[in-house]
């Protein structure tokens, strides 16, 4: 068995928030001539630039370019998404939320010209991002291939996301990014390390030059880089992944020997967690890592986004 899933990260530049023909334009460019409906990934905040000549500071940013989330931006975005027949991950954008608040949120759309997904960043780069967290995890169905989880940039540095999305049934997770600095090279272990102790294929799409340092690129669940970009330059990284890799993985074990998603039996006894106030419950370790029955689910939010 077999569950293809071509896909498209786009190590871009970041564009004015308005230029969503722009956009339009840049997905036609690289995915001409792929397999049907790609999932097409653009880094963190992608339309994240001010429009025309405005000049703004990184703390005045968020406020003046955030829009509810089902606003015109939406709109133009899901239309675009159906038009040309691709599953949309365009980045985060600066999302308005009914509480008065901004947060850095992700969409996704479907060819069918809908968004299916909405993820707003539980860990903000604090003290330069000035967002609200968000305070739950969210993944998404690909009808008939696979379950997908988001997280946004920072959100890798902490091993409890996508451990938890892995753990909400994702196969492969998106990481979103904007990192300027010299600490990319970190990033590309944690993208490694977080697929390995997962089994998940992990993309971690950074910005080109001049706002990111790129180095994007997409890891199997036994933690092989597929591919990468070498450079900050705008990159298209295509490759088509076959989600039964991840359920290979868990089965037979990473280098034939590890299985983490099996380390229980039963009659073991819950593992206190500090930490969290909470255990490791040797009943619900596995998650729903096995099921394909949801299209959307986000844990923790009182309210999706």
């Amino acid at each position: 068995m077999s569950r293809p899933l071509p896909i498209v990260l786009a190590q871009a530049a970041q564009r004015a928030v308005d230029d969503l023909d722009g956009l339009a334009a840049d997905v036609r460019r690289r995915t001409a001539g792929l397999p049907a409906a790609p999932l097409v990934v653009y880094p963190e905040l992608h339309l994240g630039a001010p429009a025309g000549d405005a000049t703004l500071t990184p703390t005045e940013l968020p406020e003046a370019l955030a829009e509810p989330l089902d606003g015109p931006r939406d709109r133009a975005l899901a239309e675009l998404a159906g038009d040309l027949g691709v599953w949309l991950a365009p980045g985060s954008v600066y999302e308005r939320g009914a509480d008065g608040r901004v947060y850095n949120t992700a969409p996704v759309y479907s060819p069918r010209g809908e968004r299916v997904a909405a993820y707003r960043k539980v860990f903000p780069w604090r003290p330069y991002e000035t967002v609200t967290p968000g305070t739950g995890f969210t993944v998404f169905d690909l009808d008939g291939v696979g379950r997908v989880g988001l997280s946004i940039c920072y959100d890798a540095w902490f091993p409890e996301t996508t451990r938890h999305l892995a753990w909400m049934g994702a196969e492969l997770v998106l990481n979103f990014v904007l990192t300027s600095g010299s600490d990319r090279a970190q990033e590309t272990v944690l993208a490694r390390a977080n697929a390995i102790v997962n089994q998940v294929f992990v993309a971690s799409v950074n910005c080109a030059a001049p706002a990111g340092t790129g180095r994007s690129l997409l890891v199997d669940p036994q933690g092989t880089v597929r591919t990468e970009a070498a450079a900050d330059s705008d990159t298209t990284l295509t490759d088509v992944i076959d989600l039964d890799e991840v359920t290979n993985v868990r089965r037979l074990g990473t280098a034939a020997l590890n299985r983490p998603w099996e380390q229980f039996r039963p009659g073991d006894q819950p593992l206190p967690l500090p930490l969290y106030q909470g255990r490791i419950d040797p009943a619900t370790w596995a998650g729903d890592t096995g099921a394909r029955t949801e299209t959307r689910r986000t844990a923790g939010e009182e309210s999706n986004p």
